[in-house]
């Protein structure tokens, strides 16, 4: 995840999960560059952090990734998209970043509003345990069902190609509760 050059990562609890779990990921590039690019549902409804990142990726550059799990957002209406935006909003503001350069995605129960009162100081916690090293907790921290965590890197003729998955039983139809976050320092 964080192997090609200029990515950070981090993966905290912020109590969304009972369990205590993992369960907010922050995925940060600090450049050389900031193409972004993303694949989304083809489903009719869609939820709130779907539409938000959307929107940002219509830019073609993302600074930050924010990723949950523990709470879909999805069929939580205006008042979800209210929750995403702060979201986008509270990563913009650790990072010194603007919110339309914040993609955000969750995963977990449907049809209930994130708790944002753990939400927002776990990216803020995510934030303050950055690391080029991070990559494995973020990964952690974005399974719901998944038994184990995954990752992969490529490295060719001086590029890197580092991601995270989430999805395990759930994918039909067309991946649609799969969470997936690649980076490159490829020139692309």
């Amino acid at each position: 995840m964080t192997a090609a050059k200029g990515f950070t990562a981090a993966g905290v609890a912020a109590g969304l999960k009972d369990s205590g779990a993992p369960d907010v990921a922050l995925v940060v590039n600090r450049g050389p560059g900031r193409a972004a690019a993303g694949v989304f549902t083809s489903n009719r409804v869609k939820a709130a952090p779907v539409l938000w990142s959307q929107r940002v990726l219509r830019s073609g550059e993302v600074a930050a990734v924010v990723l949950n799990s523990g709470g879909a957002n999805a069929c939580t209406g205006p008042a979800g998209f209210q929750d995403t935006h702060a979201t986008a909003e509270k990563a913009a503001e650790v990072l010194g970043c603007g919110a339309g350069e914040v993609a955000v995605a969750s995963t977990g129960l449907i049809g209930v509003r994130l708790p944002m009162d753990k939400l927002l100081p776990g990216v803020e916690k995510a934030a303050a345990s950055l690391s080029a090293h991070g990559g494995e907790k973020a990964a952690i921290a974005i399974k719901t069902t998944d038994t184990v965590h995954k990752t992969a890197v490529v490295e060719r003729d001086g590029w890197v190609v580092g991601g995270m998955a989430k999805g395990a039983g759930m994918l039909a139809p067309g991946l649609a509760t799969m969470l997936v976050v690649l980076t490159t320092d490829a020139d692309v």
